[in-house]
């Protein structure tokens, strides 16, 4: 009888059990290391218990933005470094939220940078005319560079899988978008009226920013796979053709480049 006044004390004051909160996170495993380092969670796609609504979870990604302004300052200063360990210091924890940011500023910057470049083309006339503001480059810079980002990696994504090399998307994801990020700089350089200045300035930047993707790709699979010298020289011409497309398409516009 005492036990059962007890259990009824205890409903009537409200105890009930702790709701326990699961820190879990159903995410994709990400590595990006060379066969025999890891099991399928080297695969950089759902396990078999998460199939294929995974991509489909806004949870599932929420990992790849957790990062502060400590990481991401410190991983563009490894792109602009051109350090070929990128990939090693990211590979626990590779981030969405820097390579976002850093695509939005580019289609910004290159679209508005372009058109001020063209008034001041405009300006150096002596004839007539007027000047309009071409819209169409900001959603020319957003197809550039939204889709570099998005499609190159996810294509060599599934070039290395094709390899059998062990590959994470995300993680190639992380290493092309902080690649970008010297060509926000290179943008502003551009504007000078000078040929040769603005060759220079986007040849650098191409060239870094290159050899930043290409010497991190070649660290990982060069001992992977035979064909990795393929492999990183295919990275590497991509990356300095998005080169002459930032130079031809929105810095190729003025009429006087005397210095």
């Amino acid at each position: 009888m005492a036990g059962a006044y007890a259990s009824l004390a205890s409903e009537a004051t409200g105890t009930v059990p702790a709701a326990v909160e699961s820190d879990h996170v159903p995410h994709f495993q990400e590595t990006f290391s060379q066969p025999g380092h890891g099991g399928q969670g080297g695969q950089g796609i759902p396990g078999p218990n998460q199939a294929w609504q995974g991509y489909f979870n806004v949870l599932s990604y929420r990992p790849y933005f957790n990062v502060d302004t400590v990481d991401v300052t410190d991983r563009i200063k490894d792109s602009l470094k051109v350090d070929v360990g990128f990939v090693e210091k990211t590979s626990q924890n590779p981030d969405m939220y820097g390579p976002f940011w850093i695509c939005s500023t580019l289609v910004f910057v290159t679209a508005s940078l372009g058109n001020l470049a063209a008034y001041l083309s405009y300006k150096s006339k002596t004839t007539g005319g007027h000047w309009h503001y071409d819209i169409n480059l900001m959603s020319s810079a957003a197809l550039v560079f939204y889709g570099y980002v998005g499609l190159v990696p996810l294509a060599l994504y599934f070039l290395l899988r094709y390899l059998g090399v062990t590959s994470g998307v995300f993680q190639l994801w992380c290493l092309y978008g902080y690649s970008l990020f010297v060509f926000i700089p290179a943008s502003f350089l551009s504007v000078v009226p000078w040929e040769i200045v603005r060759w220079l300035v986007v040849g650098a930047a191409s060239f870094m920013s290159a050899i930043f993707v290409g010497g991190n790709i070649r660290t990982q699979i060069r001992t992977a796979n035979d064909r990795w010298l393929a492999i990183v020289i295919g990275t590497v011409a991509t990356h300095l053709a998005l080169g002459l497309v930032l130079k031809f398409y929105f810095f190729t516009y003025f009429q006087h480049d005397a210095l």
